[in-house]
């Protein structure tokens, strides 16, 4: 909820400023040195991997949890919201725990109720009366006499209905309390809005909203994911934390992670070309440091020892590709459902006739609201649920199938030795399996019963792929992973010569993986034979000719054109808007021409500047990277708006 901003330091910037920030446990240096400011209107996105510090650096931040040293700086006046990813509630109802982020307004009633008494009662002298003026002055600058309302203007906005504000809130699901939380933020339309995994448990339509709201808040926001496709549609700056070190970017995710390679790369040519000089210079000295051009050699010796050497950053541990065991072949239909229709127990059916074929090869993403079915409808293809129709699986057809719960996992046993009983495997080859999934040295050892949830996720989806199974069903495999195993996971699977169908809210995945898309609404199933983003392309498309219906409707009314109208036959169904429709044509032509001209010359300036980038010298100089970086995303966007800018000239 709402906060002043506790154990910081105050000041008049109107900025969070992160000032040399520290912080260890123990021996274990968590970060160090961290520098950078989030300023209202910013949107910025704190990634990295599982066990980084993320979280921590966001309490520290928040006053929560003490620093080892650095300081944060914020307004004197400024309040921060924070959703966290566990919520704990101290009310009994959603109406209650809403109400509880106006405490102080609460208070600050209370005590305006009792000095009211006082003075009805004639028992106030002029110091009493003084102070109630200013009790009220500051109740309504805070918008004392509205927050009751708000409570329910901001929960009906977030699709709360009038009833569920008395319901108990730990009677609510993932996707609803993540909800509550969010509510309860942005209650104080607070300066700053702190989140933490925001994404957790919310279904597509939900994360959908909530971009939508982030990218119009007035406020800064920092925010920490793994939701890549939410983090291109919200960040405007990326902050990585890796190594004890942030190291700031600007842009979205794809933008942070093509400078971020585009450095690495650029690094590691002048590391290597530096390597060469250095082995050069070694070897000139070895052969020369006692003969005729010793002088030369104890030059070339200096020339060295002065030398700034080049070290390249730790590599961060990634999926190393590697070939399953090729499944069985199986039959191209190896998956049919005919009229299959389900409804829990005194409830409303959730699957209504549906039919679907699943063909071989293909790779099917299975998306829809919170609660449609979608679980459901796997556990009827796999057995686990009984439902009316038909359920036909395909000759040779072995299902290996990914819940949620991991069920198959022993927690008595290690790592190394649930890959090594399960699947008779020698250690040296369980270990390549493992590393492949971000398991290394030691890790291997640890027990089943001590893995985080996402480790957990993991090691069953590797024994999952060593089954040998040929059709995968896949119930949200990507949750509770960071990053760096998100990519393991997507990987193996896009190596994965069989079928597949996976529930999933991670757009990107979805959209990295799938070559086909079912839409389950209203207890039916629309199929797109696309990825997620041919889905969305297709559902603009329709909600376009949608539109243009319902104008065409509008248009059809029995009214009589005016004199300058077109008759409705020569209309078009749903016109395009032209910006610049009522140019000359010879003028718009000579626009269009500088326009062309402007952006060619922009794109030349971009290629020199992904040129200035790539230079070693750049690559030495942080603050000069930094520079250009921000120099070449602000390039990028001037492109994309002439562009806009030349589209709307060609079609007015």
């Amino acid at each position: 909820a709402p906060m002043p901003c506790m154990g910081m330091e105050k000041s008049d910037m109107g900025s969070l400023k992160v000032i040399g920030l520290e912080k260890a446990y123990g021996i274990r240096t968590l970060f160090s040195n961290v520098n950078f400011e989030v300023m209202r209107g910013d949107k910025v996105g704190l990634v990295g991997a599982n066990g980084t510090g993320k979280t921590t650096l966001m309490r520290i931040l928040l006053g929560r949890e003490e620093n080892d040293g650095g300081q944060v700086v914020m307004d004197r006046a400024d309040t921060v919201g924070y959703v966290e990813q566990q919520a704990s509630f101290s009310h009994d109802t959603l109406y209650e725990e809403l109400r509880s982020a106006f405490s102080d307004l609460i208070t600050l009633r209370a005590e305006k109720e009792r000095m009211e008494h006082v003075i009805a009662a004639g028992n106030a002298g002029a110091e009493e009366l003084a102070a109630y003026g200013n009790l009220v002055t500051r109740f309504e600058a805070m918008d004392g006499y509205d927050f009751e309302s708000r409570i329910r203007r901001v929960a009906f906005g977030l699709g709360f209905s009038e009833e569920e504000l008395q319901k108990n809130v730990r009677h609510f699901s993932g996707g609803q309390t993540t909800r509550i939380c969010l509510a309860k933020a942005l209650l104080r339309e607070p300066d700053f809005l702190f989140l933490d995994e925001p994404t957790n448990h919310l279904d597509i339509g939900m994360i959908e909203w909530l971009e939508k709201f982030l990218q119009s808040y007035r406020g800064g926001v920092l925010l920490i994911s793994h939701d890549r496709y939410f983090l291109d549609r919200v960040a405007t700056r990326i902050l990585e934390l890796d190594h004890a070190a942030v190291t700031a970017y600007t842009g979205n995710y794809t933008h942070y992670m093509r400078v971020k390679n585009d450095r690495r790369a650029a690094l590691q040519n002048a590391y290597e070309k530096q390597q060469v000089h250095i082995k050069k210079a070694e070897e000139y000295i070895s052969r020369y440091k006692a003969g005729i051009k010793a002088k030369q050699a104890r030059g070339r010796q200096s020339q060295l020892n002065r030398l700034e050497r080049i070290v390249l950053p730790p590599e961060a541990a990634r999926f190393k590709h590697f070939a399953f065991t090729k499944p069985t072949e199986c039959a191209q239909r190896v998956a049919e459902l005919e009229d299959i229709s389900f409804a829990y127990p005194g409830g409303q059916r959730v699957l209504d006739r549906i039919s679907l074929l699943i063909r071989k090869g293909d790779g099917v993403a299975l998306i829809g609201e919170n609660g449609v079915g979608k679980t459901t409808l796997l556990q009827i293809l796999v057995g686990e649920l009984e439902a009316t129709g038909r359920v036909k699986i395909g000759s040779r057809v072995k299902i290996g199938y990914f819940s949620q719960q991991h069920e198959g996992l022993d927690p008595t046993k290690t790592i190394l030795d649930e890959i090594c009983c399960t699947f008779g495997l020698d250690e040296e080859t369980a270990r390549g399996y493992l590393g492949a999934f971000l398991f290394h040295g030691d890790d291997v050892l640890r027990l089943i019963s001590a893995l985080s949830g996402g480790e957990q996720a993991r090691v069953a989806f590797l024994k999952l792929m060593l089954t040998g199974a040929n059709f995968l069903v896949l119930d949200e495999p990507t949750n509770h992973l960071d990053i760096p195993a998100r990519e393991a996971v997507e990987e193996a699977l896009m190596a994965f010569p069989g079928t597949f169908i996976a529930v999933s809210h991670d757009r990107y995945f979805l959209d990295k993986t799938a070559n086909c898309t079912l839409e389950l609404k209203d207890g039916r199933i629309t199929e797109y034979l696309g990825n997620y983003g041919y889905y969305l392309m297709k559902k603009e498309a329709e909600a376009e000719e949608a539109v243009g219906e319902e104008r065409t409707t509008e248009k059809a009314a029995p009214a009589a054109p005016a004199q300058d109208e077109k008759p409705l036959a020569e209309k078009s169904a749903a016109p395009k808007p032209a910006v610049h429709s009522a140019i000359p044509a010879a003028r718009r032509q000579e626009m269009l021409e500088r326009t062309e001209a402007e952006i060619a010359m922009a794109e030349a300036e971009l290629k020199g500047l992904e040129y200035e980038m790539n230079r070693p010298e750049t690559q030495s100089n942080p603050e000069l990277s930094q520079a250009i970086a921000e120099a070449y995303a602000a390039k990028e966007a001037e492109i994309m708006q002439r562009y806009e800018k030349w589209e709307q000239l060609t079609e007015a």
